[in-house]
């Protein structure tokens, strides 16, 4: 079967993966729509085609990983993502995460730090459907402060701290939603900037993400 292929047993994996999404939680109709509606076996080896739907997180290269589909949703609610909001997303990986954002309208720029996964963006599957998606090779710490501010900051991977530049490139009244290393796991974090640009935090579930790390792996 090739990849490419979008199947009715593909489509009705996705609809049993987003009915037990709704069962743990999700509640926002919106994000579970947007993974409704996207082909997460495109973003993954042939070889995972019969799990692609499985609620887990799957090893893609270099060592990163595509998040479990609950954790995906989870944090995209947090966001509170509207249309055409510009979302700056830490993290790029498999392109999975900046999909379910296009796909809910929103404009994404998107770092990765791994050249190699950067690389793989340029046969990006669904480049033409979503051409809101925009690639970028760096180091998320620094962020895009050319394309600054942003409505919404995503980070994908553990942080180690908040990083002050991406607050910096935060709109008054945006949210940043991330990961944030806390002992053996990390907690999910939204922080919203105020007006004054000072910043509020609401804490929530644990979960387990690879390591935010800073500078360009080539």
């Amino acid at each position: 079967m090739s990849k490419i292929e979008d199947t009715h047993r593909h489509k009705g994996l996705r609809k049993k993966l987003v009915d037990g999404l709704r069962e743990r939680g999700i509640t926002d109709e919106s994000v579970l729509s947007a993974i409704n509606t996207i082909p997460r076996h495109f973003f993954l080896d042939t070889a995972l085609d019969n799990i692609a739907y499985e609620d887990r997180a799957f090893e893609i290269e270099s060592g990163q990983t595509i998040s479990q589909p609950y954790t995906v949703a989870y944090q995209t609610q947090l966001l509170n993502v509207k249309a055409n909001d510009k979302i700056l997303e830490i993290g790029t990986g498999s392109g999975y995460q900046a999909s379910v954002l296009a796909a809910m309208d929103a404009i994404v720029y998107t770092i990765e730090r791994q050249k190699v996964l950067f690389k793989n963006t340029e046969k990006f599957i669904l480049k033409g459907k979503y051409p809101t998606v925009k690639f970028f090779f760096g180091d998320g710490f620094e962020g895009l402060p050319t394309y600054a501010p942003f409505d919404k900051v995503i980070i994908t991977c553990a942080a180690p701290v908040v990083p002050p530049k991406l607050i910096e490139q935060l709109k008054p009244g945006g949210i940043m939603v991330l990961p944030l290393n806390e002992e053996d796991a990390q907690r999910m974090v939204r922080i919203t900037k105020n007006q004054d640009g000072d910043i509020s935090e609401e804490h929530f579930d644990k979960f387990s993400f690879v390591p935010m790390l800073s500078g360009k792996s080539r």
